[in-house]
């Protein structure tokens, strides 16, 4: 069996959020488990990618586990990085849809092209059309 890395994220509006990282990302919605406006677990898929969310708060044995960005300063430990054919097409999308953008769209210096933005929320992404599998099969 393969392996798979699946990143979890927590938002106070999760509910919200899930609608806007499809219409803005291009996710789309795989499973949403919601009592009212607090979503338990969502799982959104971008290809053969996945990412988790669920809402923020202390109340599950997981939640005391994560902090929110509020707690950081609006500074991450980690991000997701996705992977999207068109750099540019995407860029401008998370853009229309209001991501402020963190780093702008560039090439990069170890290929492919890419750039930064924050959701609404401040979590940070990371989206290129750099693929370390691809690429360092050519290596």
């Amino acid at each position: 069996m393969a392996s798979t890395i699946i990143p979890c994220l927590r938002y106070r509006d999760a509910l919200h959020m899930v609608d806007w990282l499809c219409e803005a990302f291009g996710f789309e919605k795989q499973a949403v488990y919601a009592d009212g406006d607090t979503v338990h677990h969502a799982q959104l898929t971008y290809g053969d990618g996945m990412i988790m969310l669920g809402s923020s708060g202390g109340d599950s044995e997981w939640g005391k586990l994560i902090a929110d960005l509020e707690d950081t300063g609006r500074r991450e430990t980690q991000s997701p990085c996705v992977i999207v054919a068109d750099a540019d097409a995407h860029y401008a999308r998370a853009k229309a849809a209001g991501a402020q953008i963190a780093i702008e769209i560039a090439d990069q210096g170890y290929g492919g092209r890419g750039y930064a933005c924050r959701d609404p929320e401040g979590h940070l992404w990371w989206f290129g059309s750099y693929d370390p599998w691809q690429d360092t099969a050519q290596a």
